[in-house]
Formats: structure tokens, C-alpha cells, sequence
């Protein structure tokens, strides 16, 4: 007959609940008695039943098998420990130079700025004077080449200005009565543009021979 597997639960009767725990320790301790002897191993087993009674067996001695356990425990987690300190550490280098380069940047920027000037040396300070010159080299040729642009765009502008205003005089020199108040109004405005317009762009002109 073959037999049903039995369902991992827990047993509700209590009658049949204390009976399988008698009869399953019996075998567990068989158990751990065959292993250490077929194959000379060190086997402590330590069961406590539902009521609380201890039920134990020990190849050898209880508490040295505890003690050995204790100290098998203790060095694994001490060999564990520096696998994961070495792993750490290359992480806690990188911190720590980058905390260090925010803090050198932080100084150059008071220092860009006039302050904390009162422990740097003739060289440092020459030094940061180097520093700020070239700075200003390349701020003052952005600068002037924003200027250019500018006065590029306005002549642009003065073309454009110029042409419609040779346009609007020659419509007025064929025939002046066809030319409307409206176009009366932007000839004036163009001149008056055109007028206020050239001052203007040469003294950027003028700005950039200087």
C-alpha cells in the first residue's frame, strides 16, 4: 500500500499533535545518532517540546559542541568583515577627495572675489592677480564681440533704411501727387531714423578703434 504524503501543517488535535512530536523526535534523535557514527561527525541536537521539556543529544559534550559553534560563528563573521570594509574603502577615498577638491574650489572663488586674502604670500597673491587679468582678457573680447554684432546689425538696418528712402523719393519724384499722407509719414520717420541712426554707429566705431 502506498502511503499518502503527509500535509505540512499545523496538527490541530492535540492527542495526534503530541503522539507525532513523540514519534518524530524518537526518529530525529535515531537520526543524528547514525549520522555521527557512519561518518565520525560532531552532532549536537536540542529540541524543546510544546510544554517546554528539553530533549537533547550530543555525540560528544553538549556545551563543547555549543562553544565550538560559538566560535565557528564568530570568526565568520570576522572573516566577513573585511571583505566588506575593502569594498568600502575605495568609496570612502573617492568621498573624501572630492570633499576636499569643494573645499579648494570654495577658497579659489572668496579668493576671486577679495576675500580671505589675508594669509596668501606675494606669490599667491601675484599669482591670483595672473588669474584675474586674464579673466578680464577674455571678458572684455566678449564684450567686443558683441559690439560687433551689434554694429553689424545696425548697418544692416541703415541699408535697409536707405533703400526704402530711395524708393519712397523716387515714387515722390514721378509723381507727388500719387504719394499718400501715410507715405508722407513713414518718409519722415526713416529720415528721422536714419538721422539718430549714424551717431550711433560710429561712435561703437569709435569704441573699437580705442
Amino acid at each position: 500500500m502506498v502511503r499518502g504524503k503527509t500535509q505540512l501543517k499545523r496538527i490541530e488535535n492535540t492527542t495526534s499533535r503530541q503522539a507525532t512530536f513523540s514519534k518524530r523526535r524518537k526518529g530525529l534523535l535515531k537520526k543524528a545518532s547514525e549520522l555521527s557514527v557512519l561518518c565520525d561527525a560532531d552532532v549536537a541536537v536540542i529540541i524543546f517540546s510544546p510544554r517546554g521539556k528539553l530533549n537533547q543529544y550530543a555525540s560528544s559534550s553538549m556545551e563543547e559542541t555549543i562553544e565550538r559553534y560559538k566560535r565557528q560563528v564568530k570568526n565568520t563573521q570576522d572573516s566577513t568583515s573585511p571583505f566588506v570594509d575593502q569594498n568600502a574603502q575605495p568609496l570612502k577615498h573617492e568621498a573624501q577627495r572630492m570633499s576636499k577638491k569643494i573645499e579648494q574650489l570654495e577658497t579659489s572663488k572668496r579668493k576671486l572675489l577679495g576675500e580671505d586674502l589675508g594669509k596668501c604670500s606675494i606669490r599667491g597673491l601675484q599669482k591670483l592677480e595672473r588669474q584675474l587679468d586674464r579673466s578680464i582678457s577674455i571678458i572684455r573680447a566678449r564684450k567686443t564681440s558683441l559690439y560687433r554684432n551689434l554694429i553689424e546689425q545696425l548697418k544692416e538696418k541703415e541699408r535697409i533704411l536707405v533703400a526704402e528712402n530711395a524708393v519712397l523719393r523716387e515714387k515722390l519724384r514721378l509723381d507727388p501727387h500719387q504719394i499718400s499722407n501715410e507715405d508722407n509719414a513713414t518718409v519722415s520717420i526713416v529720415e528721422t531714423a536714419f538721422s539718430i541712426g549714424l551717431p550711433q554707429i560710429l561712435n561703437y566705431t569709435l569704441f573699437l578703434q580705442q
